[in-house]
């Protein structure tokens, strides 16, 4: 899947306007500041190494952002309508946690964290169009974007801050104690949480219908030599059996 040239401007400026849009001042200066000043990295950052997951291409990373952040609000919608308490959180918190909260897939602040692949066969048979910068310091992706924030000296509340950190959900072991709580008082104080993990686990599954890669893997594999060689057993025994009942004992007996 490719983005044409005009696809990716507009996707930068729907980013932007989100930002316009939903952040206050002093916050959005900065933030429109931080972006636009590394517009160039961002633009065509892909939100995934691998064809496999989500928006493994150039301009997936802004798409990814966008959509979560219209599900977010649409899933905020959904939340309020079933009467959950939205006073706990303001629309501004959830759309900077979703505007920032894979942030760290940029890499640090000089260095790209997804490198273009150049090799061949690792792109052909496992899909892994990038690989990861050596030069980049391990994080996780949620650490390194609220990391980024504050080297940036962008603020962020503690509802922007846990939403963050805990957007993936259970698919990060981390996240439990968030997650999986026993008693009230460890229970999160706001919903903002579960609303970003949903509409980016929502956003997720999307891309990966709609961008998902077609590719006929099974013209590059062949059968076991096991199962090979059975077949080639059950042709030539079976050629020289002339009994009708026979031939069906041993049709069975090879087909077990």
């Amino acid at each position: 899947m490719n983005l044409n040239a005009e696809q990716i401007s507009s996707n930068w400026d729907e980013f932007l306007s989100n930002i316009e849009t939903h952040i206050s001042s002093p916050r959005k200066e900065k933030l429109l500041e931080f972006y636009k000043n590394q517009s160039d990295r961002f633009v065509l950052m892909p939100a995934a190494a691998n064809v496999n997951y989500h928006n493994c291409f150039p301009g997936g990373y802004v798409e990814h952002v966008n959509r979560v952040v219209k599900a977010a609000l649409e899933v905020r919608g959904m939340w309020e309508k079933f009467g959950a308490d939205m006073s706990t959180f303001t629309v501004e918190e959830l759309v900077f946690s979703a505007i920032n909260h894979d942030l760290g897939k940029v890499g640090d602040s000089t260095n790209d964290l997804y490198i273009p692949s150049t090799n061949d066969w690792r792109k052909k048979n496992l899909g892994e169009h990038y690989s990861y910068s050596k030069e980049v310091g391990f994080m996780t992706i949620p650490d390194r974007s609220l990391f980024l924030l504050q080297e940036a000296g962008i603020s962020y509340t503690m509802n922007e801050m846990l939403a963050i950190r805990s957007h993936d959900g259970l698919y990060d072991e981390a996240n439990k104690a968030y997650f999986i709580s026993r008693i009230p008082e460890s229970r999160p104080k706001s919903v903002i949480m579960f609303i970003l993990h949903q509409a980016d686990f929502l956003a997720a599954e999307v891309e990966k219908h709609i961008h998902a890669p077609t590719r006929d893997i099974s013209k590059n594999f062949t059968a076991a030599p096991k199962v090979q060689a059975q077949a080639k057993a059950k042709t030539k025994a079976l050629g020289n059996v002339k009994s009708d009942g026979l031939k069906s004992i041993m049709t069975n007996f090879f087909d077990e």
